[in-house]
């Protein structure tokens, strides 16, 4: 992992931010932006935290992946319009996050005893949701979202830059 952005990551949750808040805060700051901008809109995004607070919806890394790609990509005043590949961009980001840590209903990890480990799951068609991603299990969070994180971030940043947005 990439020292600099696992320090960050660690210090940002050590303050109580989580997976979507996390995530458009390394998207502001990679503008250059000053501490303290963007305060509502990293408010607002908490609410994707979690899986929508509940661990019942989809992840908010992946959820907060989204924001972050439209957020370099989106519409954001009269005057611009989105990047016509907007919609390709999160549904390609949606599909490769489903593949790399989704968990079908009642699949584990992985491991042949059908115990959980440590480790995201992956090559499963489905289960985006915190609860299927975390094995029903919030403990879980500790070992599993920071990767999850990390990867979700990078990835959306790959997939701006493949598309000339940054």
């Amino acid at each position: 992992m990439d020292d600099a952005l696992f320090i960050r990551m660690l210090k940002l949750s050590n303050e109580g931010f989580r997976c979507a808040q996390i995530l458009m805060i390394l998207a502001i700051e990679s503008e250059g932006v000053e501490d303290g901008a963007g305060e509502g809109l990293i408010r607002a995004v908490g609410g994707l935290n979690v899986g929508l607070a509940d661990m019942l919806g989809p992840c908010g890394a992946l959820t907060g992946a989204c924001c972050l790609i439209s957020y370099f990509a989106g519409k954001g005043a009269s005057d611009e319009l989105e990047d016509p590949a907007l919609s390709e961009m999160v549904s390609g980001f949606a599909a490769w996050f489903g593949s790399e840590f989704g968990r079908a209903d009642g699949e584990t990890s992985g491991k042949q005893d059908g115990k959980a480990d440590d480790k995201p799951g992956g090559k499963a068609d489905g289960g985006i949701t915190c609860t299927a991603i975390l094995d029903g299990d919030i403990r879980n969070m500790r070992a599993r979202c920071p990767d999850i994180v990390r990867g979700s971030y990078l990835k959306a940043m790959e997939i701006l830059e493949e598309n000339g947005v940054i």
